[in-house]
């Protein structure tokens, strides 16, 4: 590490004498040892401006605190308070260790990278460092399909529905992990690879050597960690957005009928419940998608030279990415009303806004129908 430290300072010295960048390229700051892994397409650009790399610094160290904060306290919360301990909830826990995680690997690397302008760690790292990232991100994407199909269960089936049980949502948890592990494993074993980015201070997977057998992993991991999950909570989320709708309209239909002007029995509440965790767990899943996507369209563009990749571009793809891992602590401590009356038990200090119901007044879990029904 010290030997790259230097190395870098050297060439950053190098590159700026004479008061320009002497006609260098934004592949001459790398260590020796990573030459192998760079691709021919990057020596087109010339040094990125240092202004990007600290911009690139300070954002990724702000993502990096608000993650670790936020997802810790999330852990933190649903941990420690019994009526939190659901089979739902587990989900929801599994999702927070897995954008915490992320940004633990992620948030240190990229801030020395960023003040030395290149990945100084090797190339050992650099596969630890993609491989990392890759399979907190698929197994983050997975929770939340795991987290619709409840939801779906829940408010579609209802009371035909099969409770989750902490067992069965153990196992899912298992399933996913293992599958996010089998995909970000293959790049290290020979099927495709990772390489440093175009901005030499992060490093993915590898979306420009031409070859088929390179490609192919591109397409089907997409497909797999990807389009696949996005069809299923598109496919999930419909039918809830469906079944609510057809609730609230005979219990309009329902209230003329009693010349009244609203009908609000416990279950209808529990209803409204379910109806608001599953607003929130869309949009956080949403954000999930905002978060990828860029990614994926430098991937895709990559494959198939639909667009030239410039060493900025994959700046912008690596900063959406590893921000998806401050979206769900913001979301779930802003709209999850028992999050936030646990929240203002414990940590009383980070709750905003009014003042949470009790923890205690909602204490059966809404992430099943069995639950919701023993309560009644």
């Amino acid at each position: 590490m010290a030997s790259a430290a230097i190395y870098a300072e050297a060439q950053t010295a190098a590159r700026w004498s004479g008061g320009g960048y002497n006609n260098n390229t934004v592949v001459d700051m790398v260590l020796p040892e990573m030459l192998p892994y760079i691709d021919p397409h990057w020596y087109q650009f010339p040094p990125m401006n240092p202004l990007w790399h600290g911009i690139l610094g300070f954002v990724i160290g702000c993502l990096g605190f608000v993650s670790w904060m936020g997802n810790g306290v999330v852990i933190y919360i649903f941990s420690c308070t019994k009526s939190l301990r659901t089979p739902s909830n587990l989900l929801v826990v599994n999702l927070a260790v897995s954008d915490f995680l992320m940004m633990v690997f992620m948030c240190p690397f990229m801030l020395i990278n960023c003040y030395y302008e290149t990945w100084v760690f090797g190339p050992l790292m650099c596969q630890v460092y993609a491989f990392a990232g890759s399979l907190f991100g698929c197994a983050s994407i997975w929770t939340m399909v795991t987290i619709a199909f409840d939801r779906y269960n829940v408010i579609v089936k209802g009371i035909s529905g099969k409770p989750l049980t902490i067992k069965k949502a153990l196992l899912w948890i298992l399933l996913l992990w293992v599958h996010a592990a089998v995909w970000t494993i293959f790049p290290m074993v020979g099927w495709n690879r990772y390489v440093p980015e175009g901005n030499m201070t992060a490093c993915g997977t590898d979306y420009l050597t031409k070859d088929w057998f390179h490609k192919s992993y591109i397409l089907v991991y997409s497909i797999f960690c990807y389009w696949a999950p996005l069809f299923l909570i598109i496919y999930s989320y419909f039918f809830i957005v469906q079944a609510v709708a057809a609730h609230e309209r005979n219990m309009r239909e329902q209230a003329k009928k009693m010349n009244v002007a609203s009908l609000r029995s416990a279950e209808a509440q529990n209803t409204s419940a379910e109806c608001k965790l599953a607003k929130i767990a869309l949009m956080t899943i949403s954000l999930w998608f905002m978060a990828w996507t860029p990614y994926l369209i430098i991937n895709f563009s990559g494959i198939f030279d639909t667009m030239t990749i410039s060493p900025l571009l994959t700046i912008w793809g690596s900063l959406f990415a590893k921000a998806n891992a401050v979206y769900n602590p913001i979301v779930y401590g802003i709209s999850h009303p028992k999050y936030r009356a646990a929240l203002n038990e414990k940590l009383p200090f980070l709750v905003c806004g009014g003042d949470a119901p009790p923890a205690s007044s909602d204490a059966q879990s809404t992430g099943t129908a069995a639950s919701t029904e023993e309560k009644a």
